[in-house]
């Protein structure tokens, strides 16, 4: 270990002002690339900002609701919310009021948020950040995703525009953009941690993007961007253990999200298209089977009588590994795949069967 010191201080005394030019030479355009990445986060925040609102939601009395309609103690820790009400406090039947942000996508008035943000709203205000104020209606909400979609009467207004959540990879950068507080907004950086996260038991359909980017309370429904200024996310929800942030937030990718608010356009609520199948994460261990694009797989353990897997003759045990020539990254991605093709649409699966690879055409059914 002396030894190991020694040749330490040696290596540090024997530099010489050409060596220390050198460094400053080598660090040079690590600088400049830094400087202009703050350049770029900074038009991109400049530009996003206006189209990011502050949503204020009077609610029905908590005390007029059911037990199904509150939040599990856990899920209240999950998303940072002060579970601490008494149904022996004399305010508790009073009316209550949440908030949250939004962002809108449209000119005309539309507006992304949770649904748990408007869950339950008596009255919505949108606040922009020209300060003007808006009464909302609800458009549509699908809990099963946590995505709502509100409107508010007011045309050529700036937007967000959305990018493509599929082309995400742990390490891109990404900003979170949220407004807790009327007239004020928070804008953090951070990176893509992971995609594809589920079974956290925040909603039914999960394909989360989490992110370090610190999400607060109050973001949820504020928009996730990349470094070309698009939406690639929806910020919901973050783990917390002490209410504060503890850098593991999530993020509903915008393709998902693009899906649902489409219908929730179109028809106000959202049909999913059903496969009729039980499954849970496994991968291919065929080692001589060709044109293999992927090894993970989502087994069937079960299938429902009358149903698109039983009229396709599909079996307990199967390995289904693509959809519609694209590989699934296991169970839960295959189900948030089938419940955002349109029903009655015929897909196009690959499974292996013992130790062999089949692909066929199904119809899906319509889920009810």
């Amino acid at each position: 270990m002396k030894f190991a010191h020694y040749s330490l201080l040696i290596t540090i005394f024997c530099l010489t002002p050409a060596t220390a030019q050198s460094f400053a030479d080598e660090l040079q355009p690590t600088k400049e690339y830094l400087v202009r990445t703050a350049q770029v986060f900074s038009e991109i925040i400049e530009k996003s900002k206006p189209a990011v609102v502050y949503i204020q939601v009077s609610k029905k009395p908590r005390g007029n609701q059911s037990p199904q309609e509150l939040l599990s103690p856990e899920l209240e820790k999950f998303f940072g919310q002060d579970k601490n009400t008494n149904n022996d406090n004399p305010f508790f039947n009073q009316a209550t009021y949440s908030y949250g942000s939004g962002f809108i996508f449209n000119p005309d008035g539309y507006i992304i948020t949770n649904s748990h943000v408007i869950k339950d709203a008596t009255r919505i205000t949108v606040t922009l950040t020209d300060k003007r104020r808006f009464s909302a209606t609800t458009v549509g909400t699908d809990p099963k995703t946590d995505i709502g979609l509100i409107k508010i009467n007011a045309s050529q207004l700036p937007t967000i525009p959305l990018g493509n959540s599929d082309l995400l990879k742990s390490g891109h950068w990404v900003l979170a953009i949220g407004s807790p507080y009327e007239y004020i907004q928070t804008v953090t950086a951070g990176i893509v941690s992971a995609t594809g996260r589920n079974s956290l038991g925040i909603s039914d359909y999960e394909n989360f993007i989490q992110t370090d980017a610190a999400i607060s309370l109050g973001n949820s429904g504020g928009p996730l961007i990349n470094i070309e200024g698009e939406v690639i996310g929806m910020n919901t929800a973050f783990l917390t253990q002490t209410g504060g942030y503890m850098g593991i937030g999530f993020a509903i990718p915008i393709n998902m999200v693009r899906k649902v608010t489409e219908q929730l356009i179109d028809q106000g609520k959202v049909t999913r298209a059903w496969l009729g199948v039980a499954l849970k994460d496994d991968s291919v261990d065929v080692p001589d089977l060709q044109d293999i694009t992927s090894y993970q797989a989502a087994k069937i353990v079960g299938i429902k009588k009358d149903s698109p897997a039983e009229y396709a003759d599909l079996r307990k045990g199967d390995l289904i590994i693509t959809i519609d020539g694209a590989p699934i990254a296991g169970a839960a991605d295959l189900r948030n795949r089938v419940s955002l093709t349109p029903p009655y649409s015929e897909v196009t699966i690959e499974y292996i069967r013992n130790q062999l690879k089949i692909v066929q055409t199904i119809k899906l059914g319509v889920l009810r």
